[in-house]
């Protein structure tokens, strides 16, 4: 057990925030004096290790910043992410990645090394994993040298359901993500995926049902209770688990608006060929060969089955990983309607134009929508909306 502190929150603009920053390096020293099995880098420890922020380095990019390829004086090689001074990810998420991540450990979940708290600099120190991120290889639009045969998918589904399982029913108190996507699954040199970015993780004590908590996360992972209504369980995750799932085995992003309308939302074309007995039209094309086309079906129910619309009927993670691994039969007369990610967009484009004075139906004067890699944010709902691939 232990109990988890938060720092001030940065503020959402860029020069506020880099002020904030500053005047708040005591606060965040002070919050992480009880945290243990993390080393504090000095910022000169980090730019002598990746050549000084070379842009050959840099592997990654993001809305929190930039993460690059480094080498300690060790010589362990490490994945260096730098939080830019207006990152969505504000002093409250660096704190939390940090402290949640801090005191557990599994191999499917990524090992934290260190931070970096000095001046405006904001820098986590991570294991370097070089097979990078499910979103890059499987599901990005440029060239990639992994074949991503089936036994890999198998174990990358296999790998982050026992993390997730690890996060929902090992740890105490325990853990829900609350963003788990294709971007934060990472994979080392065997293909073991790694879960990261805890930066929106919550604790969720045993007696609790429900946490009633800002909505945050990326669009077409959020389950429909959470997205609505604010209602956040374990049940959540699976959602999102669910929607990664179909992803896997189809080879195809959740949401891409360049294929016919029809198509464009993957759990939506799952649900209407499984109900026409056509389910093998959605296994990933590049695996015919090597696939083992019931067993890609299966999985394909069972990401149907953690998408339920209502939570009581989702699985627990457990469960999911029985299914999997084919220890336990579920019922197909337990599928209904998935939580649809369109039902959803009608449902908040309604609440956007309607008139009152409810936070949940009314924008903020200043909210803004925009497209792209940015957080779209409405008055009771943050979204990171993806571009298309």
């Amino acid at each position: 057990m232990f109990s988890c502190c938060f720092g001030k929150a940065a503020s959402p603009t860029g020069g506020a925030n880099r002020a904030n920053n500053r005047g708040s390096n005591l606060d965040v020293s002070i919050e992480l004096l009880d945290v243990e099995n993390m080393r504090l880098y000095t910022y000169k420890d980090l730019q002598v290790a990746t050549a000084y922020f070379r842009p050959e380095n840099k592997v990654g990019q993001g809305g929190f910043g930039s993460v690059y390829k480094g080498i300690l004086k060790d010589g362990s090689v490490v994945a260096i992410k730098v939080l830019s001074a207006d990152s969505r990810q504000g002093l409250r998420e660096f704190l939390n990645e940090i402290t949640v991540i801090s005191y557990i450990q599994h191999e499917n979940l990524v090992k934290l090394h260190g931070y970096c708290v000095e001046g405006d600099h904001r820098i986590l120190v991570y294991g370097y994993l070089k097979n990078g991120s499910l979103d890059q290889t499987l599901l990005g639009d440029g060239h990639c040298s992994i074949n991503f045969t089936w036994e890999v998918r198998r174990k990358i589904c296999i790998g982050v359901a026992k993390g997730l399982a690890y996060l929902h029913e090992e740890v105490q108190p325990h853990i829900i993500h609350r963003d788990i996507k294709a971007s934060n699954i990472l994979l080392d040199d065997n293909f073991t995926p790694k879960i990261s970015d805890f930066g929106l993780a919550k604790l969720f004590p045993a007696h609790l049902t429900h946490v009633s908590t800002r909505i945050a996360g990326t669009q077409g992972y959020l389950a429909p209770e959470y997205a609505i209504r604010g209602q956040l369980t374990r049940k959540a995750d699976i959602y999102s688990f669910g929607i990664l799932l179909l992803e896997i085995v189809s080879g195809r992003p959740n949401q891409n608006r360049r294929l016919p309308v029809e198509e464009q939302y993957l759990l939506e074309r799952v649900w209407q060929l499984y109900r026409e007995g056509e389910l093998t039209r959605l296994v990933d094309t590049s695996v015919e060969e090597d696939v083992d086309v019931d067993e890609a079906c299966r999985y394909l129910k069972i990401g149907l089955l953690c998408t339920q619309s209502l939570p009581k009927s989702r699985p627990s993670m457990s469960n999911v990983m029985k299914m999997l691994n084919d220890d336990m039969e579920f019922n197909e007369k337990d599928l209904s309607d998935p939580g649809l990610l369109s039902e959803l967009m009608t449902y908040k484009t309604g609440k956007n134009h309607t008139s009152g004075t409810s936070s949940g139906s009314s924008r903020k004067p200043n909210d803004s929508e925009s497209y792209g890699n940015t957080t779209t944010s409405y008055a009771a709902m943050t979204f990171t909306t993806i571009t298309d691939r």
